[in-house]
């Protein structure tokens, strides 16, 4: 995507407020949670400062309900929405496996399939992956 005369991203398709097609970069949100504050924020800041995220959501004290180990859990959790794109989601899956303190981290990516041209243009930028 390049920048217009003003210096803001070009929309695609016909016309001002055109839809961006967003999938020519592939942006992801990511969800992973966390059991506290403190390794939360030292993933997210990892992530943004690896280039691996271009910003990170932190949603503190989300009521989760699980089955682990034969038992049902209930806890208190962080959950992080992590912004990146599918060209980052190995990498960004691998530095949450690295450095979480669970044995098993969820890590589910769901794809963002609108956006306003701007913001997934910044994003693209913010991790590298600007086509």
């Amino acid at each position: 995507m390049a920048l217009n005369d003003k210096g803001n991203p070009d929309q695609t398709g016909d016309g001002p407020g055109a839809e961006p097609d967003v999938r020519m970069s592939a942006p992801l949100v990511i969800m992973t949670t966390c059991p506290d504050s403190e390794s939360a924020d030292r993933l997210s800041r990892g992530l943004v400062e690896g280039r691996l995220a271009a910003c990170v959501n932190l949603l503190p004290e989300v009521a989760s309900v699980y089955r682990w180990q034969g038992a049902i859990e209930h806890s208190r959790e962080t959950l992080l929405f992590i912004k990146t794109t599918r060209g980052r989601y190995a990498a960004v899956e691998a530095f949450i496996r690295a450095g979480h303190p669970y044995e098993l981290p969820e890590v589910i990516a769901v794809p963002i399939e609108r956006g306003s041209a701007a913001y997934i243009f910044w994003l693209e930028h913010m991790v590298g992956d600007a086509q």
